[in-house]
């Protein structure tokens, strides 16, 4: 993707000088075609942002006990604030210091956990033993789960379209002053995922390795698979006071770097490609600030609203892969198709975009209810109880609702262990 995004669309973006990168659809083809890309970006943000607030609040409320639905307005709140007074300048300095924070946070649990199970060499041989490291699968049938080919060409295009068409992105290197620059800023974020991406794989390689004896979904220990890594976190530092609460901080400024992001890259398109058209060619300074500050904090309050749809649709990851691609895969051909197919005309665009939406909705949709019915299943890693010391009621006999005994204090339980 870095490759590609730094020879082919970044200084094609950089060199049109945008401030939405959907007027790059309007110079190209037609206002009709940047009108639609612009709408699959607000699908797109709008099915992604509220699963970004949802995540940290899981994880607060499987240390402190308080309702999700408490906790998500007020992190919206503050993100709306900073983000509405200060801009992409707030933006990225904010995000500066929450990346540190959650970098720093993961390499402390990390370091922390290793040591308590007795070094990396016990991580490494408890998930090789029980099967959860396996060589590449070269299997060709696309219903299975991970394969190489997935990985690479699925993958390939998901990172495309999230780190060098989308908005949220390309407007950071755009604020830029040179394609020299924000080819060297492109270049930073690939060492930084890369870093990211190996920290949380490890993290779930420990989550097993410390709870590998006693899973603890099945005894319901926590309900989502999303509250492991904090009661890993609790389990590290339950015992130390101040740090669970220090890698907490590091969760939510995950969340709030992705939703100030997320609530700034709508302000401008918005403003861009949906407000000035149809309203007012020309504003002024005043009035451009009051619609971009009236647009976060509307999206803002409708993010906190789907939040409460958010929590019945299962593993937060898997369904924002899925959900996500309805409206990213239309908008990353529209893009390729414009920079790499001089013969392609507006009406072609439109269609093929509409065309693709359309299937797209269908078969991500589709295939959340077969696996919703169990018609589509991805067979999981067998879990053991039989190291478990304290009482439980097995998952599979208790009902939907129920909740671990909160007379049993959760550090305690697993220091016992």
């Amino acid at each position: 993707m870095t490759i590609v995004m730094s020879s082919v669309y970044l200084p094609v973006f950089h060199g049109l000088e945008l401030t939405s990168t959907y007027e790059y659809h309007e110079r190209r083809f037609d206002s009709k075609v940047r009108f639609f890309a612009s709408v699959l970006f607000a699908i797109s943000s709008i099915t992604w942002l509220p699963l970004v607030i949802y995540v940290p609040a899981l994880a607060f409320n499987q240390v402190t006990e308080i309702n999700v639905h408490l906790i998500t307005p007020v992190v919206c709140l503050i993100c709306i604030i900073y983000t509405s007074m200060g801009g992409i300048k707030a933006v990225v300095w904010t995000d500066v210091i929450q990346i540190t924070l959650m970098i720093c946070a993961l390499l402390l649990v990390a370091i922390k956990g290793t040591l308590d199970i007795g070094g990396i060499t016990n991580v490494i041989q408890r998930n090789l033993q029980t099967g959860r490291i396996e060589g590449p699968n070269f299997d060709i049938d696309p219903l299975a789960r991970h394969t190489l080919w997935s990985l690479m060409i699925g993958g390939f295009a998901y990172v495309m379209q999230a780190g060098a068409v989308n908005q949220n992105m390309v407007q950071r290197y755009l604020a830029l002053p040179t394609l020299t620059s924000a080819r060297r800023a492109l270049w930073c974020f690939f060492g930084g995922i890369v870093l990211i991406i190996l920290v949380c794989c490890y993290m779930g390689l420990l989550i097993y390795a410390t709870f590998y004896k006693c899973d603890p979904l099945t005894t319901m220990l926590v309900r989502e698979k999303d509250q492991l890594l904090p009661l890993l976190v609790m389990t590290v530092f339950g015992s130390i006071p101040g740090l669970p609460g220090i890698c907490l901080a590091g969760n939510f400024s995950a969340a709030l770097s992705s939703l100030s992001t997320g609530l700034n890259s709508m302000a401008a398109v918005v403003l861009e490609d949906f407000y000035r058209p149809f309203f007012h060619k020309d504003i002024n300074e005043k009035h451009y600030n009051f619609v971009l500050k009236l647009t976060v904090i509307i999206f803002g309050a409708i993010c906190v609203g789907l939040v409460f749809v958010v929590e019945k649709l299962g593993s937060v990851l898997q369904l924002t892969m899925s959900i996500g691609a309805i409206a990213s895969g239309p908008s990353l051909a529209l893009f390729t198709m414009g920079m790499l197919i001089p013969w392609i005309n507006s009406r072609g665009a439109l269609y093929g975009g509409i065309s693709s939406l359309v299937f797209m909705g269908w078969f991500c949709l589709r295939t959340q209810t077969l696996i919703a019915s169990g018609d589509l299943t991805f067979p999981e890693k067998p879990v053991t109880t039989e190291g478990c010391h304290y009482s439980f009621t097995p998952k599979q006999s208790s009902s939907v609702n129920m909740q671990f005994d909160p007379s049993v204090n959760v550090t305690d339980v697993l220091h016992t262990e």
